[in-house]
């Protein structure tokens, strides 16, 4: 292709798109190859690791899907509220199977972040784990119903499935799905600090899926270990759609620990894997003080932000792996861009890769919306298959984020060299990136301003060597109050995530602001750079 002169770059089609959906892809993996492992649950303890072929993976998301129509109608909107398990996998397929939709939510959430998404959502019923890191689920999705005075027709405990699909009807039948029909709706904080919820459709996120499969060159014989957290779209549309296109097998561990990863690499023979760079520089510290025989491992995907050149080089040298990044959004199913398998560390670390096939990228100037020279910073925005359908009952809001032409606008500052590939510069939103986790501040503001000692506060974005960034509040404090930031952050400790929580606290008499009274937060991210806030801390 020619070099360009504009940062546009076109759609193209050396992959095509098919007209699928999350159940069909799965049946067609079970008629092609149904005796060929699809699952394995990634314990600990290999005696107990659970394992599904293609053939019964279907068998229980189908009886699942049968079980669930007894309980909802086509297009209702289900909750699965839970760490990554087996049983996550077969209600995503299942409902599927059963034309809900999938309402997914971060197990990290306390009731109140429960309650918002639910009502919001209009979730019908809700999954759950007994338990989450010392969470009582089921109690804090009864404090959610009795804050929201929700109505919810069925609330189940996802560790007893295989009792649940006790209750399908054989003869019950399934609908027939449009690839067009939603399938899940996924929350994603916006600068309001009012979660949205992506709403996807079955044509987008398993077409997503198969081409970031593809571009990484994932097989039949691929050995998948899925760490990515199943409520993200890393999870369950990258990892778990991804793999039954391929057909390749998926391992999957509760959660990331760079110990218990790396063993099961050298146990599964693991071929492929996914990790932010913090995760990565874990495993590699893991390696270097116990080498397993990583042998097996083929290729590494990393992505959710900027990946050092060093962590680049240290990972293809010692896991002996191709790196591969990508970028994307929830909003864009997830993937928009990719470094292809033949690209050079340089461009693995400097950039975010080329646009995947079947979708557009420009980047233009945020004020006119005007196309920019090759090399100019700007807005990314992307259209194609990719883009949601929508914010879930948010028109305004689906309004300023996808234009009247149909293309997203992602508030992301990049800019496009000649050959199409993308540098990430900055962001247009108020957004802080902990190592792939997006905290955005006003909502962590808001609950601050109901401390009884805080005047005024700015939650900023402050560089951090192992998470890229961490949050830092500066506060002003009330006539008379005194707090300390370890009283903070228990005030905050039951009402948000912990990975949101400020790790750095300040208080001034006074923060920067314009003489309209907007906080000039970029001022207190200079001062905090220059360690003019040190002694300011508390």
């Amino acid at each position: 292709m020619p070099q360009l002169i504009e940062s546009y770059w076109p759609a193209t089609d050396e992959i095509p798109l098919v007209a699928t959906t999350c159940g069909g892809i799965l049946r067609a993996a079970a008629t092609a190859r149904p005796a060929q492992i699809a699952l394995v649950e990634g314990h600990l303890d290999p005696a107990r690791r659970r394992r599904w072929t293609y053939a019964q993976l279907y068998a229980d998301a189908n009886r699942t899907a049968r079980a669930l129509r007894g309980h909802f109608a086509q297009g209702e909107h289900v909750a699965v509220w839970g760490g990554n398990s087996p049983e996550w996998v077969i209600l995503q397929y299942g409902l599927a199977l059963a034309g809900l939709v999938l309402v997914t939510v971060n197990p990290a959430y306390r009731a109140a972040e429960l309650a918002y998404v639910l009502r919001q959502s209009r979730a019908r019923g809700i999954f759950h784990q007994s338990s989450y890191r010392g969470l009582d689920m089921r109690a804090a999705i009864e404090e959610a119903i009795s804050a929201e005075n929700l109505d919810l027709t069925m609330i189940a405990c996802m560790d007893d499935l295989t009792g649940f699909m006790a209750d399908e009807d054989p003869d019950r039948p399934l609908p027939e799905i449009e690839p067009t029909a939603p399938c899940m709706i996924q929350y994603t904080s916006g600068t309001t600090g009012r979660a949205k919820g992506a709403l996807l459709n079955h044509y987008s996120v398993t077409n997503n899926a198969r081409m970031m499969a593809l571009i990484k060159g994932l097989e039949n014989d691929t050995i998948n270990l899925a760490v990515a957290p199943l409520f993200h779209t890393a999870g369950c549309v990258g990892n778990v759609l991804g793999s039954s296109q391929t057909g390749g097998a998926m391992v999957l561990p509760a959660a990331f620990d760079a110990e218990s990863m790396l063993n099961l690499v050298e146990q599964e023979r693991v071929t492929y894997t996914f990790g932010v760079p913090t995760m990565l520089i874990a495993m590699l510290a893991e390696q270097a003080r116990q080498p397993r025989d990583l042998s097996s491992l083929k290729i590494v995907f990393s992505g959710a932000t900027t990946v050092p050149m060093e962590v680049v080089r240290q990972v293809e040298a010692q896991f002996g792996v191709t790196l591969i990044i990508g970028y994307g959004q929830t909003e864009t199913s997830p993937a928009i861009t990719h470094t292809r398998l033949t690209d050079n560390a340089q461009d693995k670390c400097e950039t975010i890769g080329q646009a995947i096939p079947q979708v557009e990228v420009k980047i233009v100037d945020p004020e006119t919306g005007q196309t920019l020279p090759v090399g100019q910073p700007g807005e990314l925005c992307t259209r194609g298959f990719l883009v949601m359908m929508g914010y879930y009952d948010m028109p305004e809001a689906t309004a300023a984020t996808i234009d009247t032409e149909g293309w997203l606008h992602t508030g992301d500052l990049c800019t496009m060299d000649v050959r199409g590939y993308c540098r990430v510069t900055g962001r247009l939103k108020d957004m802080i990136n902990r190592g792939g986790e997006k905290i955005y501040p006003r909502e962590i503001e808001e609950l601050l301003y109901g401390h009884e000692a805080i005047a005024e506060v700015a939650v900023i974005g402050v560089p951090d060597d192992y998470w890229g960034e961490q949050a830092a509040a500066v506060v002003t404090l009330k006539s008379g109050a005194v707090v300390e930031g370890a009283s903070l952050r228990e005030f905050l400790l039951d009402k948000v995530a912990r990975h949101k929580i400020p790790v750095h606290w300040f208080a001034l008499d006074a923060i920067p602001a314009t003489a309209s009274g907007k906080l000039q937060k970029f001022r207190l991210v200079e001062m905090y750079r220059a360690q003019a806030l040190d002694a300011a801390r508390i």
